[in-house]
């Protein structure tokens, strides 16, 4: 264990990538130990990505680029300025009120944070917007792209959990729309410092509204798609993501016609690519999550959290800390393929609802994507904004507030995620 361990700690230090990290530190284990055939590793390998709800991964990440390219996240940002663009610093809003919208096609916050950056970030530098802050709201509004269903980490930790994707994607409806509510007000706190810096605000305008609804209408059918389908049992999250695959090339190419077939084998080859990053590390922490398991790493963490931190409330207040800490530096489902073998059993032990524990740590995970150092959508942001990361992590903890404010919301009040699935669910949770 301590050789496991060591090494996982040694190359994270060093700088390594995720995927040699998990995969190195579980093989040289092996090897030195010599208690196990290294052909364990590949097998283990195999068998971490030999699972038909990780298909939908590749299918999510596909539908996030033809959003961003398909002319569907401009149809998005149009609705959100004719809706919030009367509300001082009115692009603060729209980039929020987007991004909620985006949240329910794409599953991804790294996806949902090009989206928006590529198209606010430059008008707000034209407006005279502080861009640090500019890119910090646009870095945030990432969040709610793994918390507001369809959800790429609610996929894995519903399978690694035994867990219904329908029932976790249900409960994270309600903390994502309070978390988009929480960063407005800040915006809108933020702009009054300067009013007239964010004096940009359009009247409302209930025409304006309708035809950028009416343009808007093919984009919002693919929530309805996506999550509908799921949660009304008609579709598995697999084949609900290849559905909004098809329903996403049929809008870019047909509907809004800005993406053509010859821009599909380009689409298609980045979407690979993005899928192999994510799915390799699956594979290389099922090899560590395997090793931790027979040592049996999650029996003596269970035994000690059981000892030192026997109520559910002081257990939650001790997973939110080691979730957040561990999000700065630890990409998200490795974070899920190593911890949640130890924390689940753990939460169901003493009580605690799995499907309201499933959705807090999906929300930890998803606040750990605009935490210094690692945070992957702060890295966007900052690339698109063209500043350092450093220069916008100064002012991120602005937005952090009030998604940190909804995360003690969501754990404290159980009913804040369970009322939802148990009232559409018709008892599905227990």
């Amino acid at each position: 264990m301590i050789l496991s361990f060591g090494s996982f700690l040694a190359l994270l230090i060093a700088g390594a990538p995720m995927v040699f990290v998990l995969g190195v530190a579980g093989a040289l284990t092996l090897a030195i130990t010599g208690a196990t055939p290294l052909v364990v590793v590949a097998q283990r390998l195999y068998n971490g990505l030999d699972s038909f709800p990780l298909m939908a991964i590749p299918f999510f990440v596909a539908a996030g680029i033809i959003m961003e390219q398909g002319g569907i996240a401009r149809a998005m940002v149009g609705l959100a300025t004719a809706l919030v663009g009367w509300i001082r610093g009115s692009l603060f809003m729209v980039a929020t009120v987007t991004a909620t919208g985006l949240a329910a096609i794409s599953g991804s916050g790294s996806a949902d944070t090009a989206a928006i950056s590529s198209i606010l970030l430059p008008e707000m530098r034209r407006r005279g917007y502080d861009i640090d802050y500019a890119a910090a709201v646009v870095a945030s509004a990432g969040v709610l792209g793994p918390i507001i269903p369809p959800s790429i980490i609610m996929v894995v930790l519903a399978m690694i959990s035994d867990l219904s994707v329908g029932t976790m994607f249900l409960g994270g409806i309600v903390p994502g729309l309070i978390a988009a509510i929480g960063l407005m007000l800040g915006h809108w706190l933020f702009a009054r410092r300067e009013p007239a810096r964010y004096a940009d605000a359009e009247p409302f305008s209930v025409p304006r509204l309708g035809k950028a609804f009416v343009a808007a209408l093919p984009a919002l059918a693919m929530p309805v798609i996506v999550v509908f389908g799921i949660v009304g049992g008609i579709v598995t999250p697999t084949e609900a993501a290849v559905l909004a695959v098809v329903a996403g090339l049929i809008i870019g190419l047909f509907i809004y016609r800005e993406i053509a077939i010859k821009d599909l084998p380009a689409m298609m080859l980045r979407a690979a690519g993005l899928s192999s990053a994510v799915m390799i590390i699956i594979g290389t922490a099922s090899i560590f999550s395997w090793l931790v398991a027979v040592q049996d790493v999650p029996q003596l963490a269970a035994a000690w959290l059981q000892t030192n931190a026997g109520s559910p409330a002081a257990f939650l207040l001790a997973a939110n800390i080691l979730l957040l800490v561990v999000g700065m530096f630890m990409e998200s489902i490795s974070a899920l393929l190593i911890l949640m073998p130890v924390l689940m059993p753990v939460a169901i032990q003493l009580g605690i609802d799995p499907v309201h524990f499933g959705v807090v740590v999906a929300i930890n995970l998803s606040i750990g994507l605009i935490t210094p150092p690692y945070g992957i959508c702060l890295f966007v942001a900052s690339t698109v904004a063209r500043r350092s990361v450093m220069q916008v992590s100064r002012v991120i903890w602005i937005p952090l507030i009030p998604l940190v404010l909804m995360l003690l919301l969501s754990t404290y009040v159980p009913q804040v995620v369970l009322w939802l699935p148990r009232t559409l669910m018709q008892g599905a949770v227990p």
